[in-house]
């Protein structure tokens, strides 16, 4: 399936720098899909959103670690620990490329561990790899493929 002939999906990216929720929101307005992106700004907000009823059930999550009010590491393990939640992938974005978030991220069940790029345009092609493989390769559940 080719991303033009992708189904769109529903993409909640949980981060607390502004700059990057507009790059990557940018990112995903440039690759031409009509994907939702959800935005949370920190941890509680994050799993408020996934468990709350009225919202609708992201595809993905993109996941920052270093958040307020409740870190990454504690919202993956929360998702991974929530029979409703576990089967939606995480993706660890991260600036942090230290061996014990790497692991420790994998060991709480993270679906990908990628760390941000300094270089503007090597972000955006980052984050436009990563909807493209979600949207076009991987088959998510319950997308009725």
């Amino acid at each position: 399936m080719t991303a033009a002939a992708a189904r769109p999906i529903t993409v909640l990216l949980v981060e607390d720098d502004p700059g990057d929720v507009l790059l990557i929101r940018e990112a995903f307005e440039d690759h031409k899909l009509n994907n939702t992106l959800l935005v949370a700004g920190d941890g509680v907000e994050a799993l408020e959103l996934l468990r709350n009823p009225e919202t609708e059930r992201p595809d993905l999550v993109l996941l920052d670690l270093n958040l307020p009010r409740k870190d990454g590491r504690e919202v993956l393990r929360e998702i991974k620990a929530d029979d409703g939640l576990r089967s939606i992938p995480v993706v660890v974005l991260t600036t942090s490329d230290a061996e014990e978030d790497i692991l420790k991220s994998y060991d709480l069940h993270a679906n990908a561990y990628v760390t941000k790029p300094v270089d503007f345009d090597r972000f955006i092609d980052v984050v436009r790899q990563i909807d493209e493989f979600f949207v076009s390769v991987v088959k998510l559940p319950g997308r009725g493929y």
